[in-house]
């Protein structure tokens, strides 16, 4: 109820406004039976029906109108109510930390912002529906209790049994439709998943396997889903058929007192009226209930969303320190959880302000965990990280990835055009610069091939592995940053390409620093200096010829990759030169 709250508080305006218009209605409504009453009572003395008549007529007329408005105002202000949940919880992903987000399927997440907020659109609407149809329903009892207080006790026990038969079934929607939308969020997540994968699952011959499984979380959210529906129908069933059997009960007990003249002909009609009319506010009470825990389950889930940690910064102003190297990390030491070994482990090193730094280590050592705190996706327990001297926690994420470019491994490519990938990191970038960095990733030509250039959009593009990757290191080259970062760009590139992104890397190196998590030797031979990381730590800081000298992890890793050493002796396993 506070998220969905917090939702509407903006709108208190238009709820009042909605609310008014639905007090005005219902007393409109309300008038009707009274002025039906007055009709019949004008017939029985021979008077003018004209006032009685016309009075009736205006009385529908603004019922109408003002239901009307009603009507629209709150669809308006229920698609708004579902554009701000859906907005909120788009910004929440945005500024969370990655962690929060790469813990979750994406598919998962999608329905969060999709699905559950579509789950408000009768929620948003159901407090002043439940304000007004109270109002109504309390009303309308008044007026039959004026009218006749027999009858009025036959309605308020038929309507005590629908109450507490309702009170038993409502709270169960609530958890049928959670259940049911955290089915939807792993159906997403699966399907998504397994879509990313399908060349592997076809090869695999594992279609029906994958199938099965989300067809499972399909057949899981549908059984949530028909529970739900069931309880709803049960409620529904419930109060209509309780004002049902209270009208059969009011016509004959009134039928018995009007026939014993202890009431009027015309009161009783009156009385049946209302009760006819007490339907309606009994089921709007039941809609609105129903949509309301509806509306709940949707907000727990969007809570989930409120309670992902941001990225927080607490700036302080302050200039570069002069001479400083561009990023230097301090006795940092990382953990993924409280009592996890470290990722990194009272890790130092200096990145200079120019030149080629290549990272190498076998899996686990660290290299994509060293690279996720220079990037500040994560921050370490202990230790402190320097940009230009100054340390990251004066700094903001902005100001620190501003002086950053990265390209990940599977360098992938963003939703758009081949020009909105360009402009990604650096939307002011002129059509010269474009066109001359295409060129230094040998996409040139292949772009002037498609039919509409820059502006081909890359989801129907005719673009290899290999060209989207280079579109990614292109979107990094665009200009100029103090430090580029690249886990491992050649990865998916022919040879020719490769020396080209080669000779790149080595003219960012003599005016930035560049920093390489390199998987291919090749890439390090050509390092001006290379860091050795094992399990969090750093072994070994030094040039290609130095490290094969001194570290046998580095002659492993150059056997591992079959890279020849620069005097032409091979390297066996264990180091020892043949």
């Amino acid at each position: 109820m506070q998220i969905l709250l917090r939702l509407l508080r903006p709108h208190w305006p238009v709820l009042t406004l909605g609310l008014v218009l639905g007090l005005i209605s219902n007393a409109a409504n309300l008038a009707a039976p009274l002025a039906t009453k007055r009709i019949i009572d004008t017939l029985g003395t021979g008077d003018a029906l004209t006032g009685p008549i016309t009075l009736l007529l205006v009385l529908v007329a603004i019922g109408a109108v003002i239901g009307l408005w009603q009507w629209i105002l709150m669809g308006t202000l229920a698609e708004q109510v579902v554009l701000d949940a859906r907005l909120s919880v788009i910004q929440r992903y945005f500024r969370a930390r990655l962690a929060e987000l790469t813990g979750r399927p994406t598919g998962e997440l999608v329905t969060r912002v999709t699905a559950d907020p579509g789950l408000l659109h009768q929620a948003s609407s159901s407090i002043v529906g439940l304000i007004n149809a109270s109002l109504a329903f309390i009303a309308t009892l008044v007026l039959m209790g004026t009218l006749d207080i027999v009858l009025l006790l036959c309605t308020l026990a038929a309507v005590a049994i629908v109450g507490a038969v309702m009170a038993v079934l409502l709270p169960t929607i609530s958890k049928s439709q959670k259940l049911a939308q955290d089915a939807v969020g792993e159906l997403g997540g699966g399907l998504e998943g397994t879509l990313r994968a399908m060349r592997t699952v076809k090869a695999s011959r594992a279609e029906d396997r994958q199938s099965t499984r989300i067809e499972a979380d399909a057949r899981r959210a549908a059984m949530y889903n028909v529970r739900a529906a069931r309880r709803a129908a049960w409620v529904w069933t419930v109060s209509w058929s309780g004002v049902s059997l209270a009208i059969i009960a009011v016509l004959g007990v009134g039928a018995w007192r009007a026939d014993a003249g202890l009431l009027e002909v015309s009161s009783l009609i009156a009385f049946l009226l209302y009760a006819f009319q007490l339907m309606g506010p009994i089921g709007e009470l039941t809609q609105n209930v129903t949509a309301l825990q509806s509306g709940i389950a949707a907000a727990r889930r969007i809570s989930e969303v409120y309670a992902m940690t941001p990225e927080t910064s607490d700036p302080r102003p302050g200039d570069p320190v002069p001479d400083a190297p561009v990023l230097q990390v301090r006795d940092v030491t990382l953990r993924y959880q409280e009592d996890a070994r470290p990722a990194l482990n009272g890790v130092t090193l200096t990145i200079p302000s120019r030149g080629h730094t290549a990272i190498v280590g076998p899996s686990g050592a660290g290299k994509t965990s060293l690279f996720s705190l220079l990037l500040r996706f994560l921050d370490p327990q202990t230790g402190d990280i320097y940009l230009h001297g100054r340390p990251y926690r004066d700094l903001t994420h902005d100001e620190i990835r501003t002086a950053l470019a990265y390209v990940e491994q599977e360098a992938p490519v963003v939703p758009g055009t081949i020009r909105d990938n360009l402009l990604f990191s650096h939307p002011d970038a002129t059509e010269t610069e474009l066109h001359a960095v295409l060129e230094r990733v040998h996409l040139t030509e292949k772009v002037a091939s498609l039919p509409e250039g820059l502006d081909t959009q890359l989801s129907g593009a005719e673009l290899s592995g290999g060209e989207r990757q280079r579109i990614a290191l292109a979107r990094a080259l665009v200009r100029t940053p103090a430090v580029l970062l690249l886990d491992e760009a050649t990865a998916q590139v022919d040879a020719l390409t490769e020396a080209a992104l080669q000779n790149s890397v080595r003219e960012r190196a003599a005016a930035a620093a560049v920093v390489t998590i390199a998987h291919r030797l090749s890439t390090v031979v050509e390092a001006d200096r290379i860091i050795v990381l094992d399990k969090g730590e750093v072994r070994a800081i030094g040039t290609h010829e130095s490290l094969l000298e001194s570290d046998d992890l580095y002659r492993g890793l150059i056997e591992a990759l079959r890279i020849a050493v620069p005097t032409g002796q091979a390297v066996l396993p264990h180091g020892a030169a043949v």
